[in-house]
């Protein structure tokens, strides 16, 4: 058994656990790694997927080399011997984006374009809404159609409006001109002026980052005829049978953002054809630019990489092949890695430590002062619901009806098309509640409101968030907490208006959904404002983060408690060879999981769209929790101090 934490670097001396718990435990590696030229952040999670990447590599490079029998290596190997063929790609030019562009030219009025926008959809370009088949949140034992608002080249809508992201827009504009120049675009410059006015227009209809947040406010079934109404220019029966969606598909859908659609329909009857037939082309040549000619392939990585994420070096092309890899056969890679790499026995080990935490999470409830017995009822029978998904699904996604033409851009839009076609093909049908959506050589996890599930692919079950050999207080304060963060999620701000059934359904009572607000209030303030490592000039979104947040404060707290449901008292605070008590190993086990740095303009883009906070701010929010206080001694006037008053626990 081993007691110190691995991603085995020294604590650093020169800074207390008092002072900054992140930089104590993480400045030594800080100091010595640099971020690869390829990467806008690098850190723990980073070399947990470079060590998932390698390992599929191996799977898919065999599989190009000798794929035998097996339908699902013969596909593996096939697309990723294209995406290598680099020669071949280049000696076809823009050949294979020929048909997509036939598909923009052929675009004279609303209704040809919303069709355009079907059909390549399909193939994985973006288009002006995006379909989502997903259990319906209010009946969740049947798929619905969501309809997302989408149409924009940058993160999100923000980037048009906000004075912190001007550069970036100025920057963006060239690229696009460059890339449609590169794409045969005649006259690109003024094309690319007609992209920046029509994804300008769309912006000033969606919905902000931290209003899509909002489960109850997202949530807006519509009939056919309400679509209709909601956008009278757009035509509903074309755009669902160009995606391939059956009749009746849109009798019910899900408008996630209501005034979009007002906005988009407006946008049809105003903007000239011309101007979308620009935009739908810069779409078009964006998302295929990835799969051409060297030259596409440099100037989209200067805007998705150099621009966006500050990241100097585009990846090596095996690493790209990889990725493609994943999103496109991602189960069929999955079923390999699985054989090769997850160990029977972290099934066991994981089962024990799920239960664990979700023992201490019925006893925090239990003991919960502002909730009343009402509520506290409904979030047991909601924690007892619970699926805990661990290292890999039951049952693999069929990809043999995917045939491969040995064209790239091609083959990879036929993958998507499959994928769609999956999506869709869920309507009306039964649903499926073993499905997953990570693949198992994901470095993540997730919580999914709609079936009440949370879900730990095999890459993340690996040191330093778990080791099955290792002490307790490592597993705990590492995959532990995580697995508490990912139960917390099914109680935070958004996760809490779904029941344990995955209906969005009020279940608490009016005052204790006061409190509740009441705190998640003061922890959006605590955090609003805050500035990182990583990006100091810019200051954290609370209201963005909040859930996040709420997750990472009261998972940490759970794990804690797990821990010493695990070990005991004595266990936790006794000292180790290591100088260090459990309880220390713990909350040091808890900071080295979010060891890692990011380039300014990665840190950037990151606070704007992501809702999480930076990883220091992450590390150090067990300021929060008394336990970390009285495991460090952390006295008034250290700088990881709370006063008690300002400590936020909701759970």
């Amino acid at each position: 058994m081993t007691q110190t934490p691995t991603f085995d670097h020294p604590l650093d001396p020169t800074t207390r656990p008092q002072d900054d718990l992140y930089g104590h435990v993480n400045n030594s590696w800080l100091s010595s790694v640099e971020i690869p030229a390829d990467k806008g952040r690098y850190g723990v999670f980073d070399v947990l997927r470079e060590r998932s990447e390698e390992d599929v590599r191996a799977i898919v490079e065999e599989a190009a080399a000798d794929p035998g029998s097996d339908p699902d290596a013969r596909l593996i190997g096939g697309l990723f011997s294209s995406f290598m063929d680099e020669e071949a790609v280049e000696a076809a030019g823009l050949a294979p984006l020929r048909p997509r562009l036939d598909e923009v030219d052929a675009v004279d009025d609303a209704r040809s374009l919303l069709v355009a926008t079907g059909r390549l959809g399909r193939l994985g370009v973006g288009g002006l809404l995006a379909p989502i088949v997903a259990t319906d949140d209010g009946n969740p034992d049947e798929y619905v159609v969501y309809l997302e608002q989408s149409g924009l080249g940058l993160p999100d809508e923000s980037y048009y409006r906000d004075e912190q992201h001007a550069a970036v827009l100025r920057a963006y504009r060239g690229h696009v001109e460059t890339l449609l120049s590169l794409a045969g675009t005649a006259d690109a410059g003024s094309v690319a002026d007609a992209v920046l006015r029509v994804e300008h227009r769309l912006a000033t209809g969606h919905l902000d980052r931290v209003s899509n947040r909002d489960a109850v406010a997202t949530y807006n079934p519509m009939t056919a005829d309400e679509l209709a109404q909601a956008a009278p220019s757009f035509d509903w029966a074309a755009w669902a049978q160009a995606w391939g969606m059956p009749d009746g598909a849109l009798e019910r859908a899900i408008a996630r953002q209501p005034d979009y659609l007002r906005s988009l329909s407006a946008a049809l009857d105003e903007v000239d054809v011309a101007d979308w037939r620009a935009w739908l082309r810069w779409h078009v040549v964006l998302a295929s630019a990835p799969h051409l000619g060297r030259d596409l392939v440099a100037a989209h990585f200067d805007l998705a990489g150099r621009t966006l994420s500050g990241i100097p070096e585009q990846r090596a092309r095996w690493k790209r092949g990889v990725s493609l890899l994943e999103g496109a056969l991602g189960d069929a890679v999955g079923k390999l890695y699985v054989e090769r790499h997850y160990p029977p026995e972290s099934q066991a080990a994981m089962d024990e430590l799920v239960e664990h935490l979700v023992e201490a999470f019925r006893r925090s409830f239990a003991s919960l002062s502002w909730m009343s017995e009402e509520t506290k009822a409904e979030a047991l029978a909601k924690l007892e619901s619970f699926t805990p998904k661990v290292g890999a699904p039951v049952r693999w996604k069929d990809y043999s009806a995917l045939e491969l033409t040995g064209d790239l851009l091609t083959d990879v839009g036929r993958a998507n098309a499959l994928a769609a076609d999956r999506e869709i093909g869920k309507l009306g049908g039964p649903v499926d509640r073993d499905e997953w959506f990570m693949t198992p050589q994901t470095v993540n996890a997730y919580y999914n409101p709609g079936m009440n599930e949370i879900v730990f692919p095999a890459a993340i079950l690996q040191p330093p968030f778990f080791d099955a050999d290792a002490d307790p207080a490592v597993n705990y304060g590492g995959i532990g907490a995580v697995i508490g963060h990912e139960i917390g999620h099914g109680f935070d701000d958004s996760g809490a208006s779904f029941d344990g059934t995955g209906a969005l359904r009020d279940w608490w009572t009016p005052q204790d959904k006061v409190a509740f607000t009441a705190l998640a209030d003061r922890l959006r303030a605590q955090f609003d404002g805050q500035r990182s490592r990583t990006a100091p000039d810019r200051a954290v979104n609370g209201a963005l983060t909040v859930g996040e947040n709420i997750g990472d404060i009261g998972g940490l707290a759970i794990g804690h408690a797990a821990y010493r449901i695990a070990v005991g008292e004595e266990a936790a605070t006794s000292v180790g060879d290591d100088g260090l008590t459990g309880d220390q190993r713990f909350f040091v086990s808890w900071a080295r999981v979010w060891c890692g740095d990011a380039r300014r303009e990665e840190a950037e883009r990151l606070l704007a769209i992501d809702p999480h906070a930076p990883q220091d701010l992450r590390g150090n929010a067990c300021r929060n929790i008394d336990a970390f206080h009285e495991a460090f001694e952390v006295a008034e006037g250290d700088g990881m101090w709370l006063d008690p008053a300002d400590r936020v626990l909701i759970f």
